[in-house]
């Protein structure tokens, strides 16, 4: 499988990037707890070679993208951000859809002066809104496209029906669905993104992890890789598809170079079938 991906024609990355979901509070609400420590994460993160930082302006919220300037702006040559506009926290427990065009502006806006850039290379929209027909909601960042505000466009929470309709709107690069060893309900999806060229970006990928040491297979394969179950996890999405781009998240260094080596795991055909019986 290849080490990276072109993203739209012309962002190459790594294919294991960093989700910054868990620098901000418990629960991603709020500030983070120790702010010098999610300043230094992010800082470890791009001096080993991440090359993709996947944020919302929903963590926190606005927390994860100020958080991102801060420690890394002005940003290495090659790194890209990719946000996400469309949910509202109105409190800790709540994520609500508001993906009117409206509001769309106003958040991609917002986004652009958190982060400190003048153009966004991945804007993503979060989730589809029941009260908006989401070719309008797409259609606003088509115009924000346009506009020189964002160079490409993915979406999140997609199945394949919702990602044809958004693709007769504009040029869609990427989808980031949840998907993991327990959830692999958007197959069909990574199939779309193959066949066509697309990157699929799983969010929660190491859910499920516990289930590898039910299986005598896998548990020989960490040894034989000295491999973690969440290392076997993730060498098991990339060896998933070549669209695949994995965005395992933490708020821990420690985890973050756990979660980095899997790079370097790379399962047997047997390995990898056994993934398939658990």
């Amino acid at each position: 499988m290849p080490a990276t991906i072109t993203i739209g024609g012309d962002l190459t990355v790594d294919r294991m990037g960093f989700g910054a979901l868990h620098i901000a509070g418990s629960g991603s609400w709020g500030e983070p707890r120790d702010k010098r420590t999610a300043l230094a994460l992010l800082r470890r993160v791009v001096e080993r070679g991440v090359q993709l930082i996947d944020t919302a302006d929903s963590y926190g919220p606005a927390v994860s993208e100020t958080l991102i300037a801060e420690a890394l702006h002005p940003y290495p040559k090659g790194l890209v951000i990719a946000t996400k506009g469309g949910l509202l926290r109105p409190s800790a427990g709540r994520w609500d859809a508001d993906c009117r065009p409206a509001h769309l502006r106003e958040a991609c806006d917002a986004s652009l002066k958190r982060l400190k850039l003048e153009r966004i290379d991945l804007y993503q929209l979060h989730t589809i809104d029941p009260n908006v027909p989401l070719e309008e909601s797409v259609g606003a960042l088509a115009d924000l496209q346009k506009q020189g505000k964002i160079r490409h466009i993915g979406v999140s929470n997609f199945d394949t029906r919702q990602l044809a309709r958004a693709r007769k709107v504009a040029t869609i690069v990427s989808v980031q669905n949840h998907y993991n060893l327990g959830d692999r309900s958007s197959d069909r999806v990574i199939d779309v993104c193959e066949r066509d060229g697309l990157a699929f970006l799983p969010w929660y990928p190491l859910h499920g992890r516990s289930a590898v040491t039910s299986s005598p297979k896998l548990r020989e394969a960490g040894r034989v890789h000295h491999a973690s179950a969440a290392q076997l996890v993730l060498a098991w999405l990339l060896r998933r598809s070549p669209c695949m781009v994995p965005i395992p998240g933490t708020s821990s260094i420690e985890h973050f170079e756990e979660n980095w080596a899997a790079r370097a795991v790379t399962l047997s055909e047997d390995e990898y079938a056994a993934f398939a019986r658990v």
